[in-house]
């Protein structure tokens, strides 16, 4: 191949400006906005409906000083399932799978949870760092190693949500090639790989729900842990 597997990657520049801000903005023109109307259509009927059952799971174990966060939590599901969603189609551009953004996404989100869990209730959110019965001699080092995982969090969210929409998107790019390569060659083989390709799409739709919904519970249960 002529060009790079990870090309598809690169953030499209034209006339020297980015286009990463065109395709996070298309959440927004894409969704309907409920009219004035008494009575909704079907769109938005499933649209509220998804809505309200994904922040009734989504906050069922939190106490109620975490309700505030519902509609942040929702929005942010709704922009992650889009963007994920709309990378799958050819020739666009996915920017969940740009680490920065997801490291943007994730770091001021898991700061604003540690800063709240620090102004409420300091002597809880310290207490997570020693787990309660431990050694004596254990101590300094577990408190070294529970700061670490604390401050990994961010990290982890931003890279698992990189890595899986990377990787799906790089293994569908193989398989098309394959399936290229193959038609003219073997069809009946190619045949074979066309449906495995088809497969791994409707995979990678469920991998683009899944991971979206993974950080924002993942978000709500930091939050639970101080609030």
């Amino acid at each position: 191949m002529a060009l790079n597997l990870f090309d598809q990657f690169l953030s499209p520049v034209y006339l020297g400006m980015p286009l990463i801000a065109i395709a996070l903005i298309m959440p927004w023109i894409i969704f309907p906005t409920p009219p004035t109307r008494w009575l909704n259509n079907r769109l938005l009927a499933v649209q509220n409906w998804f809505i309200n059952q994904f922040t009734a799971q989504l906050f069922l174990p939190l106490n109620p000083g975490a309700y505030k966060w519902a509609m942040m939590f929702t929005s942010l599901m709704l922009l992650l399932i889009s963007l994920n969603m709309l990378g799958l189609l050819p020739y666009t551009f996915t920017p969940t799978t740009q680490l920065s953004l997801n490291m943007g996404l994730a770091v001021p989100l898991w700061l604003a949870t540690v800063i709240i869990g620090m102004r409420n209730q300091p002597t809880v959110a310290l207490g997570h760092l020693l787990p309660e019965g431990t050694p004596v001699p254990l101590i300094p080092a577990l408190i070294v190693i529970e700061t670490i995982s604390l401050f990994i969090r961010p990290l982890a969210l931003g890279v698992r949500l990189t890595a899986n929409l990377t990787a799906g998107h790089l293994l569908i790019q193989l398989i098309a090639t394959a399936v290229f390569v193959l038609l003219p060659l073997m069809p009946a083989v190619a045949f074979l790989t066309a449906i495995l390709l088809l497969l791994l799409t409707l995979l990678e739709v469920a991998v683009a729900v899944i991971q979206a919904y993974v950080f924002v519970l993942l978000l709500s249960l930091y939050l639970q842990e101080n609030v």
